[in-house]
């Protein structure tokens, strides 16, 4: 039914994603042929077909179960500590989840998986880049509710998609989200191709550029709510889900897994009300296709008859010149 699948981005909301797959993606027997994924979107992409997400949930809740703070001030002041604990948990959450035999499955189960992260402004340094790259992305999202943010765009950074199956083994696949989702001060600026690398969300938190334009009936799942939108809804075509209400998870909060245990379930009961309108909402994105098809075949037939009638110019040109060059001929003659 969908042929191309997009997780938005979103931190902990992501949960919210793998509560919606898990009831529809059965219900509609769901097998896209490409899926894009940007920072912790990626990741729950990846573990829906690595693992499943009552095994991710119970790994978190252990993970976290000493995990008092989201903040330590006071490891500044020590060796080798962090004072955002973030980047060593995510880490090692994806490790354990993706890794080993999970890696396996993902390969050889999954349908290709792009994953895009962002490039930051030649003209600045990776850090100011993200310090004005975030108020930019916040101001969009929260003042101006835009569904495709242009502001990182305009600033310089640009977006670069790697492939899950590209990946040699479960540590380049670690890496490879690791940078999609690098988001300081949380985690750290990573690096490929001796690059700075950071959150694809800087460039678009929701990577619908990620995905082919042409490939078919495109699913979006985002993770927040935009006010002025219904939670299903139809933007160029490409149908869009998003939470019924602002889901309990916060994007980096790590001290509290019930919130994710929430939001997931709240995923589920989103999907079941998606499954009751999806004839109507499938139908109105059809409709948005044909109608762009039926323009665009006007506007090529018409370009069509232009070449054709420029054609025929130049062929009664061509004869009149021939007609004209005899005659001149017969004349000297």
């Amino acid at each position: 039914m969908f042929e191309q699948i997009v997780f938005a981005g979103g931190g902990n909301r992501c949960w919210w994603q793998a509560g919606f797959w898990e009831v529809v993606a059965p219900a509609i027997e769901l097998r896209p042929r490409l899926i894009a994924g940007v920072s912790a979107g990626a990741a729950t992409a990846c573990l829906l077909y690595a693992s499943d997400t009552r095994t991710a949930l119970e790994y978190y809740r252990g993970a976290l179960a000493h995990n008092r703070r989201n903040v330590y001030p006071l490891n500044a002041f020590r060796a080798g500590r962090r004072v955002f604990p973030h980047g060593t948990i995510y880490r090692r959450a994806l490790t354990t989840l993706l890794g080993g035999r999970h890696f396996d499955r993902l390969l050889a189960t999954a349908p290709e998986i792009r994953v895009p992260y962002a490039r930051v402004p030649r003209w600045l340094g990776a850090r100011s880049a993200v310090a004005i790259g975030l108020v930019g992305y916040h101001a969009e999202k929260y003042v101006l509710h835009a569904l495709h943010p242009r502001f990182g765009r305009l600033l310089g950074f640009t977006s670069e998609t790697a492939r899950v199956q590209d990946c040699r083994g479960a540590d380049e696949l670690v890496d490879l989200i690791c940078a999609s989702s690098a988001t300081p001060p949380f985690t750290p600026i990573e690096y490929r191709d001796a690059r700075p690398a950071v959150d694809g969300g800087f460039v678009d938190n929701v990577p619908v550029d990620a995905v082919d334009p042409l490939g078919g009936r495109t699913l979006v799942l985002a993770t927040r709510r935009y006010p002025r939108r219904a939670p299903v809804f139809v933007h160029h075509g490409r149908v869009y889900v998003q939470p019924s209400r602002k889901v309990a998870a916060a994007p980096w909060d790590y001290t509290s897994p019930a919130d994710y245990e929430a939001t997931w379930l709240q995923g589920r009961g989103d999907g079941e009300a998606f499954l009751r309108g999806l004839s109507a909402v499938v139908a109105e994105a059809d409709r948005w296709g044909e109608s762009v098809g039926a323009a665009g075949g006007a506007k090529g037939a018409g370009r069509a008859a232009d070449v054709a009638g420029d054609a025929a110019g130049g062929a009664g040109g061509v004869r009149g010149a021939a007609g004209g060059a005899g005659r001149a001929a017969g004349g000297e003659l």
